[in-house]
């Protein structure tokens, strides 16, 4: 009997055994996977517990950072900071570069227009008083001709009626007083247009003024500030001081762009009222 209990001793040991290293296996696995399944219902998850208040969300601002409005995104106090750009730039300037660079604006478009006008084809050298003059010629009606020159005032009609009037003391007079006038109202022409020039020279020459008062002045500040100024309003200062010149560069570049467009222009036009002059001329050359 003895020998029998002995027996089964033996024999439930290492079962015992057994169930002992599964329920450690089991419990190194969980315990190594984060706990037990989710469909345990004897031990709630931690996740589950209740902690009194929901977690912030991931993407939610942190403690002491203000949050921004709805819809707005900072919007308001963005807004409250910057200012009109349109204020800024009078600002900068000041209200003697304002106006000085308000009315140079309009003396450019102003004399463009004008110069443009002046320079147009019909005004130099009109289709009509070439054909006109010409037929007449051609049926020797000359008193006719020289009332068709002398009724026109374009470039051509005062070079055709001075050559006229100098015609009958010779043709190599008449020449001569044809190149007169036509000297005479180049001069005009470009002396119109070198206003516009003049624009494109003295426009970026009083940006760098404006630049030049502006530095002065913000080194001034500077030396006469006790604490040392913080870079942004040192750039604040130098950015107004330069923007005299950034609208000095914009006022000259097209000024000077329209002034050589329209003295190549009008070079042309004259040198072809010179060759059209001569050629109706030509025939009361004596041969």
């Amino acid at each position: 009997m003895r020998h029998r209990l002995l027996h089964g001793s033996h024999g439930a040991t290492p079962t015992l055994l057994v169930v002992a290293l599964l329920v450690v296996g089991a419990a190194a696995a969980l315990t190594i996977l984060g706990g037990p399944p989710a469909f345990a219902a004897e031990e709630p998850p931690v996740a589950d517990v209740d902690l009194g208040e929901d977690p912030a969300p991931a993407d939610a601002p942190a403690a002491g950072t203000p949050a921004s409005a709805p819809g707005g995104g900072g919007g308001e106090t963005k807004a409250a900071v910057e200012q009109n750009y349109l204020s800024w730039m009078v600002g900068a300037l000041g209200w003697f570069f304002s106006l000085v660079f308000l009315a140079l604006s309009f003396t450019t478009v102003a004399l463009f227009v004008m110069n443009l006008l002046t320079a147009r084809r019909e005004n130099v050298i009109p289709a009509v008083l070439v054909e006109g003059f010409e037929g007449h010629l051609n049926e020797k009606r000359y008193q006719e001709a020289y009332e068709l020159a002398k009724a026109d005032e374009s470039f051509l009609g005062l070079v055709l009626s001075a050559g006229l009037e100098k015609l009958q003391v010779g043709y190599e007079q008449a020449i001569e007083a044809m190149q007169e006038v036509g000297e005479e109202e180049n001069m005009k022409l470009e002396h119109r247009l070198s206003y516009l020039g003049l624009v494109g020279t003295i426009a970026p020459m009083i940006g760098l003024f404006g630049t030049v008062v502006g530095m002065v002045d913000s080194f001034r500040t500077i030396a006469s500030t006790a604490t040392q100024p913080k870079p942004a309003e040192l750039a604040e200062g130098i950015s107004k001081a330069l923007f005299t010149t950034l609208i000095g560069l914009a006022i000259a570049i097209p000024a000077i762009a329209a002034y050589n467009i329209l003295k190549n222009r009008i070079a042309r036009l004259v040198l072809e009222v010179g060759i059209v002059s001569e050629g109706l001329m030509s025939r009361f050359q004596k041969k």
